[in-house]
């Protein structure tokens, strides 16, 4: 039946927790993989794979989530799904280094459908950099609190089993907004089949892949963000200050989308972008202690969330049938796969290439975004209409 009692606000924050599950393991990475390499003294490579071992298992599950979220009650998956990470969390808190490849590449699969459950809903929402930026708003403000705690209270103290215990209770806290979810969203569209779902016109796939650069450089580098900041000797509380501030700037940073929506215009977000998030990595270049090296994090951080924001409206916009905004995970999914691995390799040597590589994925992507695929989104802004979705309960 269709829901008319329950508030839209109320459902867009219950899939913003969702989707904030989802998230933590990327915007807790840098953490979760400095306190394994300190528990188990791994090497940067060895780091960087893992991280990629988890999302491996999140691609997965993006893809998992083509066929799961359109035939399966969005209430039950998500509080399985959250049960199933708190579980994977506890068991990975105690287990030896041997099985934490496979316990990190299932969590990474849940955690993909818990991103798509989150996306899947904002996505069918008609001021889409509103909604989009709603949802990353509230995630990154749960994730500041995380990270605050986490360096300071917990990984000094406790390692990587308080790390990954302390993970565990956040998505079971999480996990109870799950109720306020109805069993589905109904789209003004069928069910795709899986092959009608990727049959997308060739544009809608370039703008994909371009977020897919886009992310897997800078994913790269916030992976060892924590490392490079360790590299300049800073202190466990001045981690958590960086990183809780990082993902408050980061928070605000999307609400301000939220709040402007889309009347900057096609162009000007992405100029933006561009000029902040490569003035934070020039900053980090020449950071020799706590204040630069935090400097050029959050200012980096700002205009990775704006990029983030206004590059996933834009691929939602070009395909009015709403099969692009479910690529989106699987594009940050393959980012996170390949951005830590090629980041370890860089940072053998030197934290400098790994700032290149970043400079230079930013680079392709708004010269992309804002050269071939406005006058494409204008087609399909002309071939369609928007508007709010129908909730069944």
């Amino acid at each position: 039946m269709t829901m008319t009692g329950r508030p839209l606000l109320a459902l867009m924050l219950a899939a913003s927790f969702a989707s904030t599950i989802g998230g933590l393991p990327f915007n807790a990475l840098p953490i979760l993989l400095g306190s394994l390499a300190d528990t188990f003294q791994l090497t940067p490579s060895q780091a960087g794979f893992l991280g990629s071992a988890c999302f491996t298992g999140y691609l997965t599950g993006t893809f998992a989530a083509f066929f799961l979220i359109k035939h399966t009650s969005l209430k039950k998956l998500t509080i399985v799904s959250a049960v199933i990470i708190a579980t994977l969390l506890f068991l990975s808190s105690i287990a030896g280094w041997q099985f934490q490849m496979l316990l990190w590449s299932v969590l990474g699969f849940f955690a993909g459908l818990m991103t798509c459950l989150g996306l899947h809903i904002m996505g069918e929402m008609a001021n889409k950099e509103r909604a989009l930026g709603l949802r990353q708003g509230v995630e990154l403000g749960v994730t500041a609190l995380v990270l605050f705690l986490l360096p300071a209270y917990v990984t000094a103290t406790y390692g990587y089993q308080g790390t990954a215990l302390t993970l565990l209770a956040i998505v079971l806290l999480l996990g109870i907004s799950a109720f306020v979810l109805p069993e589905k969203v109904s789209a003004s569209v069928e069910p795709f089949s899986f092959r009608k779902q990727l049959k997308m016109p060739p544009v809608v796939w370039l703008a994909v892949f371009t977020f897919f650069i886009f992310g897997a450089g800078n994913i790269g580098l916030w992976a060892f963000l924590e490392r490079m900041g360790n590299s300049l000797n800073l202190a466990p509380n001045e981690q958590g200050i960086v990183f809780a501030v990082l993902k408050l700037l980061g928070g605000a940073a999307a609400f301000s989308v939220a709040i402007v929506g889309n009347r900057l215009g096609r162009w000007l977000p992405y100029l933006i972008v561009f000029a902040v998030l490569n003035g934070g990595l020039a900053l980090l270049w020449y950071a020799n202690g706590f204040l630069p090296f935090a400097m050029g994090a959050w200012i980096w951080e700002v205009g990775f969330t704006w990029g983030c924001v206004y590059m996933t409206a834009m691929i939602a916009q070009l395909d009015s049938q709403g099969r692009a905004i479910m690529l989106i995970p699987a594009a940050f999914a393959l980012s996170s796969m390949v951005g830590p691995a090629v980041a370890g390799m860089l940072i053998e040597t030197s934290f400098v290439p790994l700032l290149m590589f970043a400079a230079l994925s930013t680079a392709c992507a708004i010269f992309i975004f804002t050269t071939i695929l406005p006058s494409a989104l204008t087609k399909a802004q002309d071939d369609s209409g928007s508007s709010e979705p129908e909730l069944v309960s």
